[in-house]
């Protein structure tokens, strides 16, 4: 009878594994990069994408920065913000960027 109550509870699959540390690292170094190509377009190419206002002005402030430590922290703030969005917005972004970026 021991044997049915255990295979009651394993008929279900396990439930899935969290992310590990290392690729939650790596998804937080790929939204900051992508942070950082925004911060390389000119105003009329940030102006089409589809950024939120806290964002947007994030990216300007970045553009203004010269000094490479407050540019490093603004760019760290602006991954920070990235991994708020959600993965829809993110992939609106990132296909709207490389409409903006592709060669006419």
């Amino acid at each position: 009878m021991r044997d049915n109550a255990f295979d009651a509870e394993n008929q279900y699959p396990p439930a899935p594994l969290p992310p590990s540390k290392s690729q939650r690292k790596r998804e937080a170094t790929a939204l900051q990069d992508l942070g950082e190509e925004l911060v390389k377009l000119t105003p009329a190419q940030l102006s089409r994408l589809p950024l939120a206002d806290e964002l947007l002005a994030a990216v300007r402030l970045a553009q203004n920065i010269a000094q490479r430590g407050g540019r490093k922290r603004q760019l760290q703030y602006i991954g920070k913000l990235m991994r708020q969005l959600d993965e829809a917005e993110t992939d609106a972004i990132r296909a709207t960027l490389g409409s903006v970026r592709a060669p006419r």
